[in-house]
């Protein structure tokens, strides 16, 4: 070991020696006589191997620059409750090392090598939003040309912080940020610059992503932000990746399936008011719907509120109030056939005013008909005559019922009457209500 020494010192002193000395740099000339047909020689690059633990410059007062690209090759999960992207790239590199030099013509044509990583000099770039450790498989080849360039492509699986915005899920879109920057080299070391412009690494990264998985790459732009920590600057290249949900999912599953039910839900205020079916139907509709939620609700985001969540949650309210709607109209209908208490003078005008429009004066009507032997003549546009009580009723047939001068029967009629004309009013309150809401909603997505 001892024995070692020596030239280890020999090699440290001539490198400081090469490094003091920028202007000589054919003397890194690397001799290729073992360059042949068979292959390369690895003893002719030993001694640039053996200087890797050094940033390969001739000069220390000049920064290395490095030039980077990449291709997103795939999006692999969007977890908007932990706010992360996981990504899978390919980051290029390429760099120039002044020690590495030689004459293809000297050199069997040779004008491009591969060579492992362990044995050159790597710039530390890494993703400043990375959460993850760097999983770089072992045994990477780098390109290393006759004149010094070197070409390395890495594949990097990236979970990065990224904010995401899920009110208008499932036709949200996100803009996520990818900052390539040093955690060693300040900018008196290394520089970084584009290999490509960032319209080729959003073309090429389209085509590989386009037909894969739920999102789609909408662009990519890039900032050249310096970043300080302390005393010390950092240059970095900042990408913004805008990306899109693919919906055709979720419009199939969510909100098809959710506009059949509340559809069908509208439509049922067409069954006849007096018939027992109608409130059932409801009911079952609305069970329905709540299985429908819980079955799909993996599919929403577990954290945050989307607008589809407002929608759903207003579609299971206006269940409800149709439920509650159909429950009225049948409690009035019930009273209407068993008991029907006075009706109100005013409410008497209004159903006059509301199925006779034009007619003479309601109120008048009311004062005028308060004695006995009211004929059903006197109700028009609710009954045609004789379909109240079927003829005239006299003063000694008449039941009197609140002093108004009607019958039972006519009261009763008056009431289904009343029922049936709150009933058209709420559905189509409940139709105008549905389509604003409706309207509303696309509106925002929209936007």
């Amino acid at each position: 070991m001892e024995g070692g020494w020596p030239s280890g010192g020999s090699f440290l002193l001539c490198l400081t020696v090469n490094l003091l000395l920028p202007g000589r740099s054919n003397t890194f000339t690397i001799n290729c006589s073992g360059f042949d047909r068979h292959g390369v020689d690895p003893t002719v690059f030993q001694t640039i191997f053996n200087q890797k633990d050094f940033r390969p410059v001739i000069n220390y007062s000049i920064p290395t620059q490095v030039n980077i690209s990449f291709t997103l090759s795939a999006i692999l999960d969007v977890d908007a409750q932990l706010q992360l992207l996981t990504s899978f790239l390919w980051l290029k590199m390429i760099w120039t090392n002044p020690f590495i030099s030689w004459d293809p013509e000297k050199c069997g044509a040779f004008s491009k090598l591969t060579v492992t990583t362990e044995n050159l000099w790597l710039p530390d770039i890494f993703i400043v939003e990375s959460m993850d450790v760097d999983q770089t498989p072992e045994g990477l080849s780098a390109y290393v040309t006759n004149d010094g360039h070197i070409v390395y492509n890495k594949p990097m699986r990236v979970t990065s912080i990224c904010s995401l915005d899920i009110f208008y899920f499932p036709f949200d879109q996100q803009n996520c940020t990818l900052t390539f920057s040093s955690f060693l080299y300040t900018v008196e070391n290394m520089l970084l610059g584009m290999e490509k412009e960032v319209w080729e690494i959003a073309d090429t990264s389209r085509d590989i992503v386009r037909t894969q998985g739920e999102w789609e790459l909408l662009g990519i732009n890039k900032a050249t932000p310096k970043m300080s920590v302390g005393s010390s600057l950092f240059d970095q290249i900042m990408f913004y990746v805008a990306i899109r949900r693919r919906p055709s999912l979720y419009i199939i599953n969510l909100l098809v399936p959710s506009s059949f039910l509340i559809s069908i839900d509208a439509l049922s205020f067409y069954l006849p008011a007096e018939s027992e079916n109608r409130a059932p139907f409801k009911i079952t509709l609305l069970l329905g719907y709540n299985v429908f939620l819980l079955m799909m609700n993996k599919l929403l985001p577990a954290s945050g509120t989307p607008l589809i969540s407002v929608y759903f949650a207003l579609c299971l309210s206006l269940m409800v109030v149709s439920l509650l709607e159909t429950i009225f109209i049948t409690y009035l209908l019930h009273m209407a056939t068993t008991q029907p208490p006075p009706m109100p003078p005013w409410l008497y005008s209004l159903l006059f005013l509301c199925t006779s429009p034009g007619k003479c004066c309601p109120v008048a009507l009311w004062n005028e008909n308060t004695g006995p032997g009211l004929m059903s003549t006197h109700l028009p546009g609710l009954k045609e005559p004789g379909q109240l009580v079927g003829k005239e009723l006299g003063s000694r047939e008449a039941e009197l019922n609140g002093g108004s001068g009607l019958t039972s029967t006519q009261l009763a009629d008056l009431w289904v009457q009343f029922s049936h004309m709150m009933d058209t009013f709420l559905f189509r309150l409940y139709l105008i209500f549905l389509a604003s809401s409706i309207i509303t909603v696309i509106i925002l997505w929209n936007t």
